[in-house]
């Protein structure tokens, strides 16, 4: 039996300049969804759009990590240092 010392430890990514902290294994959609944001980007008249599916079919999670644009949210797991840019 493994203890709880197993667990991996959190990870803290920069999410629009701040701080957050996440369970490891977290994707940077659900990591924005615990922060309250869900929006990742605007189309193209302006209106939030954010994740539907949640497994990379819909595109509506697209944000910039890492300094890569249209990333999508919901495949890319939370790491340490990773920089998180958002259109909401």
């Amino acid at each position: 039996m493994r203890e709880a010392s197993s667990k991996k430890a959190p990870v803290t990514l920069r999410i629009n300049g701040h701080a957050v902290t996440v369970p490891a294994g977290t994707s940077v959609a659900a990591a924005l969804a615990m922060t309250g944001r869900f929006i990742s980007r605007a189309d193209l008249s302006g209106r939030p759009r954010g994740p539907m599916c949640g497994m990379g079919v819909c595109f509506e999670c697209r944000a910039t990590i890492d300094g890569v644009a249209e990333t999508l949210t919901c495949l890319v797991p939370c790491r340490d240092d990773l920089e998180v840019v958002t259109d909401g």
